[in-house]
Order: structure tokens, then sequence, then C-alpha cells
């Protein structure tokens, strides 16, 4: 599997030593974390970290590899100073992240914009778009570190200050998908919303806008599942930040229509979904046919994405219940897995077939249910790598006590 496909993919401390594992006993597997295992994951991953960001990413990257490159280091710096409360991990996020807000350019609208390609991940001839995505994924862990330095510890003013910076620059950007009419009702899903990929940006001949601007209102591509996931833990980043209900009441939106598309099997134990499906007339091509394929994607790594969502909304007492979280649980541990601790690997969620492209990757362990589960806490312990780039912010994160 190379870089880009592990960055798709994308603690348990000494809080959890001893702790009573007594319905899962049968399986024959470590239940503690002591002080040196602690000790060891946190300077491999340090190292690690450390190593990746030398890369300087957020130097260069724009559109949608804001996400996919720049926010795993930055997620990482933000667990990294959960973990740890020391401060060098702030200071790395806040140089990272004001290396990527220095290079946003003002587009005809006069909001901030980081173009590149058609929006979407692709390649465009006609425009140069900017990613919401890109921008929801690499402000997330920027938004949270605000927050915390404004309810955590004491300190110095000028963290106070960067914070207060910070979140006027996200609620920017908020601002600005939001004039674009790129959030739309979903019909069929009573108090649903989605967001779409607009089909226009700057045109490289005139610096303007390109000619679906125009149709801005009506026209556009509803992100897959996994990318709404993302922006809408970007929302609830938001919301948790300033209090400010729309925030909430957009991912709640999203979640409405995320659980909707959540489909039972195995009499009602397991939970299945697509990849991608249609949200309204604007993701059809003029034949009637959709305009992108629909089922479940081969890639395991894009349904870790969803449940880490599923997971964020339930802490956040947004749609999904403990109930939708013990199906989960079920799927990936009684399902997906191959009951093994040492080596476990996963199948995919439908129990299909394996793609060669993703031959290592067709189911993954949903690390967001550690904190549900003993059994996957297991799992994770026993095969994870903590220097590897799946791990920097997974890594501190478990070390942080799963916040």
């Amino acid at each position: 599997m190379n870089r880009r496909e592990l960055i798709h993919l994308a603690a348990f401390s000494v809080f959890w030593s001893g702790r009573s594992l007594a319905a899962e006993r049968s399986v024959n597997a470590p239940d503690s974390f002591d002080a040196t295992q602690r000790q060891e994951w946190l300077t491999a991953w340090t190292d690690g970290i450390l190593a990746d960001a030398r890369d300087r990413t957020c130097d260069r990257e724009l559109g949608e590899e804001l996400g996919w490159l720049v926010s795993p280091i930055l997620n990482g710096f933000y667990y990294g100073y959960l973990a740890t409360r020391d401060s060098a991990w702030l200071d790395r996020l806040i140089d990272w992240t004001d290396a990527c807000t220095r290079r946003a350019v003002i587009e005809p609208d006069g909001f901030p914009s980081w173009p590149k390609g058609d929006g979407g991940g692709g390649a465009s001839s006609e425009y140069s778009a900017d990613s919401l995505l890109g921008e929801a994924m690499f402000l997330r862990p920027a938004v949270l570190a605000a927050r915390e330095i404004q309810s955590g510890p004491t300190l110095p003013t000028r963290y106070q200050d960067w914070a207060k910076a910070l979140l006027a620059t996200a609620e920017r950007v908020f601002q600005k998908w939001d004039s674009r009419n790129c959030w739309r009702a979903v019909a069929g899903v009573e108090g649903g919303g989605v967001w779409v990929v607009p089909g226009f940006g700057i045109d490289p001949k005139t610096g303007g806008w390109s000619k679906g601007y125009a149709k801005r209102s009506t026209e556009g591509f509803t992100n897959p599942d996994n990318k709404l996931n993302h922006i809408a833990r970007w929302m609830l980043a938001l919301y948790a930040a300033t209090r400010k209900k729309v925030y909430r009441d957009r991912a709640e939106a999203w979640f409405r229509v995320m659980k909707a598309r959540l489909k039972t099997r195995g009499d009602g134990r397991f939970l299945v979904w697509n990849y991608w499906e249609p949200a309204g007339p604007w993701d059809f091509k003029a034949d009637g046919s959709p305009k992108h394929w629909i089922g479940v994607h081969p890639n395991g790594g894009y349904y870790a994405i969803d449940v880490e969502a599923i997971v964020d909304a339930h802490r956040h007492g947004v749609v999904f219940t403990r109930a939708d979280i013990d199906r989960l649980v079920a799927t990936n541990r009684d399902f997906m897995w191959n009951q093994k601790i040492e080596g476990a690997r996963f199948q995919r969620i439908d129990g299909g077939e394996v793609d060669p492209r993703w031959k290592n990757s067709p189911g993954l362990l949903w690390e967001s249910l550690m904190p549900y589960n003993a059994t996957l806490r297991r799992i994770f312990i026993a095969n994870h790598r903590p220097k590897s780039w799946g791990g920097l912010a997974s890594t501190p994160w478990f070390l942080a006590g799963m916040p």
C-alpha cells in the first residue's frame, strides 16, 4: 500500500491497566498497557512524526491535499499535546497551520482559498477550484487546538491571540462554502442535508469565475460519505469551540442522511452502507443515470473514516445512539475480524471480494470504537505500529486516553 492510500485509511493508557474485561476473558490477549510500553510508544511516535514533519507539506499543498497530506501531521501535533501537555506540540501545530493560512489567495467573492484541480480531488482544464474537504480536514485539528487553548490550562497570551484569529479564519471559510450554494437539503430525509462539490472555479484565462458559477445553486456533485463525514466532524469542532448552533445543525443534518443510509444485515446485528449515493437531481446525468457508481467501496479505509465520524456524533449527542455503536462494534469484531489477535485481519464490510488495488485493506480495525470494546483495544495493542503513517494521530490519541 502506498503513502497516499495509507493517508486515506486515516490512548489506551495506564488508566486501563487492570480494568475488568469479564465478558471477554476468553480472548487470549493482553488486557493492560503499562507505563513502560506507554513510554516506548511515545518515543517511537515522536521520532516518526518529527521525521515525517520535515517534509513540510504545509508549505506547498493545496486543494484536497491540504486534507490528505497536511492534516495527519496536524492531528498528530494536537493529540501529542493532549498526551504530553508539552506546549512544543502546540507550537508545531501553530507553525504548520499558519504556513497554510498565509498561503491563501483571495478569490472574486473575497474569501480565502487554496485552489487546486477540480475541487473534488481530480484535475480540470477549465478551472482551478478549492476544496471544502481539504479545508475542513486541515482546519479541524487547529479548531480543536484553539478550543483547548481557550478552555484548558492557562497559556501565554500569544496562544490566546492565535486561537481567536484561527477561529475567525475557520468561520470565514464556513461562510465561503455556505455562500456558494454548496449546502443542499435532501428530499426524503427529514432535516437532512449534504455538501456538494461545485462545478466551477477560477478561469485561468480571465482570473474570474468559470462559466459554471452561473449554475452554482443547481449544479454540483454530492461528496462521498467519507468526505461528508470529515466535513461534519469539522462542523462539530466548530460548534464545540464557538457554541454557534448553525455548525451543530449542519453536522446533524448530514448525520441524519448518514444514518438513513445504514442498512442492517445478519439478523440486524451488523451494519453496511455504500460509499456514495445520490442526494438530489444534481447527482444525475441528462440521461437519468447517476454520476457515480453506487456500492461498497473495496478500500476499507473509507469506512474507518465513516465510523470515526459516527462515534464523534454519538459523543456529541447527535443522531447516533449507543445501539448504533454496538452494531458497529459487532460488525467490526464479529463479522469483519478474522478472530486472531496477533496478525489480525479484517474483511470488507459486506464480505465482498478483495480488490488487488487494496489487497491489504479490504477492511480495517475501527479504532474509534476502542473506547466501547475491550477486544478491539487488545487487537490494537497487539498490532499497532506507533511510528507508522497511520499512527501519527492514533498513537497520541490512544495515549491521551482516546478523547
